[in-house]
């Protein structure tokens, strides 16, 4: 699905898009320094060293943990879900994939101001304790049981969610956008069902709700000097270490098949990491 020079042509193109590095050498009239440690959303990137072009990389403190450096563009992508459901302290926002990196990314943003967050996930994680991680109420769709509906308005005590971030679609999806309330958002940035979401005008239209889409932020262009302030702030909040993110494992890049193989088939056991030496 994604369009050139983000999707590789293989054999012979080098694959990878998110990453973080040091610096080893830098062109004329770049002002970052070698030694850097920088995050970037570019390609060409599984490699032991790539040419990235200087405006597409983010500087990052040098202690920032490199398994944190090497998704940030996740913990940006988590700050705009938050921001787009347009959700305020107090309120209610519902996180599909609870289990998944970026939502619990969201959902520990969405906790330090204060949101209430239902995550909802297929079935628990021994690993991964969301609650701990902020989360007022976790729907394990395994053993509900019934409408998703009903558990909401039990949750919410009949005001509904004031917000969703979704990237499940499906049923569920359907679900939570008639569990908006009254000029809830619904955020839409993946879709791991193959079933479609099915809503009738009606559902959205009277309560004066609104479904988006949200795709990565420098998906299509570089960090530009305006974000340097935002950027240095939720590398602040992320680089804590009580902010936690799962880590499925390193793997040395000849590992390869491995890690994509657990990433295609057991995504909830964390994000798996190419770590070159």
């Amino acid at each position: 699905m994604y369009p050139d020079p983000k999707k590789p042509r293989l054999p012979r193109q080098i694959a990878g898009n998110h990453g973080a590095g040091i610096v080893a050498k830098v062109g004329r009239n770049v002002s970052l320094k070698p030694g850097t440690l920088v995050a970037f959303s570019y390609y060409n990137t599984w490699a032991e060293y790539a040419a990235v072009p200087a405006k597409w990389l983010i500087p990052l403190p040098s202690d920032y943990p490199m398994e944190k450096a090497s998704q940030f563009v996740n913990f940006i992508t988590a700050w705009d879900l938050l921001d787009e459901s347009g959700v305020q302290p107090d309120q209610w926002l519902a996180l599909t994939a609870g289990n998944s990196t970026t939502a619990t990314m969201v959902l520990q943003f969405a906790t330090l101001r204060k949101v209430n967050v239902i995550s909802i996930v297929r079935g628990a994680q021994d690993h991964l304790d969301l609650k701990g991680l902020g989360a007022a109420e976790v729907i394990e769709l395994s053993s509900l049981g019934r409408s998703i509906g009903i558990r909401i308005v039990e949750i919410t005590q009949s005001h509904g969610v004031n917000g969703g971030v979704d990237c499940v679609g499906g049923p569920v999806a359907g679900d939570l956008v008639r569990s908006l309330s009254s000029g809830g958002q619904f955020v839409i940035y993946g879709g791991f069902s193959s079933e479609k979401l099915e809503l009738h005008n009606f559902d959205i239209l009277m309560k004066g709700s609104g479904i988006k889409s949200c795709i990565y932020r420098y998906f299509f262009t570089p960090p530009q000097a305006a974000e340097t302030e935002l950027l240095q702030q939720i590398a602040d909040i992320s680089g804590r270490t009580e902010f936690k993110i799962p880590v499925g494992a390193l793997h040395p890049l000849e590992d390869w098949k491995t890690a994509i193989d657990e990433t295609v088939n057991h995504p909830e056991r964390g994000k798996r990491f190419f770590q070159m030496q």
